[in-house]
């Protein structure tokens, strides 16, 4: 084989491999960092491009992507000295390809331990019983101290969720304990409340009855009253009419005579009703002077027709 050829074959792989180390095509939501002679040179976004050949590289590779970090679980003491295991999960982002690179060494590891003792520090400062009410609390504290911490490494903390509060078992059981008698006495207090507002009402059902009885009796005795006065003047204007019709009467041809008659039957009749009454009979010291009675009456009448008023 003619050396020439030989020597062009090898040049040509030679420039194929340089152009294959040289020609870097960056992912979509990747990053890449590209050093000239070990030295920071520029920051590749996704895309085609050319490193200078023997000089540039590329020396770190980020994912751009948000990530999720599993924290391990650890032992954190409450408040109150209970030891309790927790463990959660993180989420971040890269937002800066060079501060990721040449800020920390291991950015994950770091945000890691940092995230566990910052967990600790703020299961520290609250009791057991709140540590479940809280995590929203806790949660917003982890990621505002990580937040803060890791913004020099270029990394974006999103949040941070506890996954579980693991205390001990002796623990377990006498929260179970203090949960069932929290229950019991609400069960209790409900039940006494539920009989006191029983008899409330049946008090003030009662109290409404007697009311609206008395105010029955009330209007009752009103209407009655009422009525027994309607009857009184009633009668009243009847017995009143009826004089002034006797009156005119009076006043008429033959009036006097219709009187008499009038009177002395009635007198007759009354004193004959005494008689059967009873066995004793008091008879009056005038008995025989019946006119004398007739003509009284007649007199009455005739001065109740001249006025036209009835005489008491």
């Amino acid at each position: 084989m003619d050396f020439g050829l030989i020597v062009a074959l090898v040049l040509a792989a030679l420039v194929v491999g340089v152009l294959v180390k040289t020609a870097v095509i960056v992912p979509q939501q990747q990053a890449f960092v590209v050093e000239n002679l070990g030295r920071y040179s520029r920051t590749l976004d996704s895309g085609f491009a050319m490193l200078i050949p023997f000089i540039e590289r590329v020396a770190y590779r980020h994912t751009l992507k948000e990530r999720a970090l599993d924290v391990p679980e650890q032992v954190c003491i409450t408040a109150d000295n209970v030891q309790v295991g927790v463990d959660g999960v993180l989420y971040l982002q890269v937002t800066d390809a060079r501060k990721a690179s040449y800020g920390i060494g291991d950015y994950l590891f770091a945000i890691s331990q940092l995230a566990q003792t910052t967990l600790r520090s703020e299961i520290g400062k609250i009791e057991l019983d709140k540590t479940f009410e809280e995590r929203n609390h806790i949660n917003l504290r982890v990621v505002e101290e990580l937040d803060q911490a890791s913004n020099p490494w270029g990394v974006k903390v999103l949040r941070y969720e506890i996954k579980n509060i693991n205390p001990p078992q002796d623990v377990l059981s006498a929260m179970e304990k203090q949960m069932r008698a929290e229950r019991e006495k609400r069960a209790t207090v409900l039940e006494s409340e539920g009989d006191r507002d029983a008899k409330i009402n049946a008090a003030e059902g009662e109290k409404q009855r007697v009311i609206k009885e008395s105010e029955a009796a009330k209007q009752q005795q009103i209407n009655e009253a009422e009525g027994e006065a309607a009857a009184i003047l009633a009668v009243a204007g009847a017995t009143a009419e009826g004089l002034r019709k006797v009156a005119g009467a009076l006043n008429a041809e033959g009036g006097d005579k219709a009187m008499q008659l009038r009177v002395a039957e009635d007198y007759l009749q009354r004193f004959g009703n005494l008689a059967k009454a009873g066995n004793t009979l008091i008879v009056p010291a005038n008995l025989g002077d019946v006119a004398a009675m007739i003509s009284a009456a007649t007199t009455v009448f005739r001065r109740t027709g001249e006025t036209g008023e009835v005489e008491p």
